[in-house]
């Protein structure tokens, strides 16, 4: 009975651990620009690389980091957007979908 019990606890130890981790890798992912959500969203990883004549809306100094829809702190070099789900969005980089974060 002993021996059944301290397998239940080690395997539910490392099913814990998997999971926990499986999660952090899945949240790592970044958006690449031949994504169809990101590439119809004129998605680049370094804003200074947008294509002004196609996207008119790009002012230098908009970047994802100072997006109001960028889920990481201002100076990460990647973090969340809630346009791409899991997948994590460049710092430096810019879409269409651009708002200026308030304050």
């Amino acid at each position: 009975m002993k021996n059944s019990r301290r397998q239940f606890m080690i395997l539910s130890a490392a099913g814990a651990c998997t999971l926990a981790l499986n999660g952090k890798v899945q949240a790592q992912a970044m958006v690449a620009e031949t994504d169809p959500q990101a590439a119809a969203l004129g998605y680049k990883a370094v804003a200074t690389t947008v294509d002004k004549a196609k996207f008119p809306k790009y002012a230098a100094g908009q970047v994802c980091g100072n997006c109001a829809l960028f889920q990481g702190k201002a100076d990460a070099a990647a973090g969340g957007c809630s346009l791409f789900g899991a997948k994590q969005v460049a710092g430096k980089g810019w879409c269409s979908a651009y708002a200026k974060k308030a304050g």
